[in-house]
């Protein structure tokens, strides 16, 4: 039985380098922005440990359940198929809580964070703490950039891009068992092979071309989490030896984690608009090269859950808890001027953002892509 401890305060500022009132037209543009929309939501950033727990423990409990049912139920049965997909959003739902979790100030609900891992983290090869990187993802420095983890130009580069994009999605699994089974513990043994783990294999990232040091304050902390993750390979690879897994239930497991992960890859198409050329961004161009997913139905529920349909808010005040978005953008949509740049950031839908994300890139001939300032030796930085 889990005790809800009291309700935390976070503050009401943003993970950006916000820059002092005054120095130039664009940095007077971003204090403008965020103080008119704080003096709007100052009250929503009060964290509910109790409705986290809550969510987390129904939504990953329900889905380990499905998963039982998934593995022994009759092989293509409608009841199988309908276990996994339940299943596999449920799990989504319960894994993307880790977006809430790098987003909590150091030593709170460290017990949630565990929990978190112990659930999810370790059995789907994806402890928290390789997501440490994603703050980046909101310093106006680095987004929109190639130093930025979670961004590709899709948009502004031929449609090549986005399929080669997609095409990752289905070895996400694979990249991570090779990650925790083989690369992890043979650095242990090699200095010089670690360097490059944790340079280049030490981040939960969609930029393939990401490269930057894992943190050495956070280093026992992945020591910790590799050893774990590699003890449960280790614990399924013995049962797959001995005949207690057959290799029909590793294919299952592995087409479960897959179709989990894969829901997030596609659902993060609609993130962004993915549309610039890699030159470093105000807050305000930050914000309005995000989107929010405003339709209210069954796919926007499913494909973004725990508030990551309004992701330009998310940009605009990441410490805004997921409960309190919806209430925050109502009230934000109410109280900006009809000019505000925020308005802009509005999709009906999952397809409408798709779409234009598609209809951009099929527009940009290969020689002016975007990606020539990613890819390394280009010529173009």
């Amino acid at each position: 039985m889990f005790c809800f401890p009291a309700r935390y305060t976070v503050t009401a500022t943003a993970t950006l380098d916000e820059p002092a009132p005054g120095t130039t037209p664009a940095s007077a543009n971003d204090v403008a922005l965020q103080d008119s929309a704080r003096a709007l939501i100052g009250d929503l950033f009060r964290r509910s440990p109790a409705l986290y727990w809550i969510d987390l423990l129904l939504s990953a409990g329900t889905a380990w359940v499905l998963t039982a049912i998934y593995f022994t139920a009759p092989a293509w049965s409608a009841l199988q198929i309908a276990a996994f997909l339940v299943a596999t959003f449920l799990f989504f739902r319960a894994g993307t809580f880790i977006h809430e979790i790098v987003h909590m100030p150091g030593g709170q609900m460290e017990g949630f964070k565990r929990t978190w891992n112990l659930l999810l983290g370790i059995p789907f090869l994806m402890p928290w703490v390789l997501y440490r990187n994603h703050i980046e993802h909101h310093n106006h420095r680095h987004f929109g950039t190639p130093a930025d983890g979670e961004y590709l130009p899709l948009g502004s580069s031929p449609l090549i891009e986005i399929l080669k994009y997609l095409a990752q999605a289905p070895l996400l699994p694979l990249f991570m068992m090779v990650r925790f089974g083989i690369l992890g513990p043979a650095s242990w043994l090699h200095s010089g092979l670690r360097e490059w783990v944790l340079t280049r294999a030490s981040a939960a990232v969609s930029n393939p071309y990401y490269s930057k040091r894992f943190p050495k304050r956070d280093e026992a902390h992945l020591r910790t989490v590799e050893v774990l993750c590699f003890a449960y390979i280790i614990v399924v690879a013995t049962l797959l030896w001995r005949g207690s897994i057959s290799p029909s239930h590793f294919f299952m497991g592995y087409l479960l984690l897959a179709f989990t992960l894969g829901l997030n890859w596609v659902r993060n198409l609609a993130a962004h608009r993915y549309v610039n050329g890699g030159d470093r961004m105000t807050m305000a161009e930050q914000v309005a090269e995000s989107i929010n997913i405003t339709g209210q139905t069954w796919l926007t529920i499913a494909m973004f859950p725990v508030g990551l349909r309004y992701h330009a808010l998310h940009h605009l005040f990441p410490g805004v808890p997921y409960h309190h978005l919806g209430e925050a953008h109502r009230r934000l949509m109410q109280g900006l001027p009809p000019d505000a740049i925020y308005r802009s950031c509005n999709r009906t839908s999952f397809f409408s953002a798709v779409r234009e994300l598609w209809q951009s890139a099929s527009q940009t001939p290969p020689g002016q892509s975007a990606m020539r300032a990613w890819v390394p030796g280009s010529g173009r930085t």
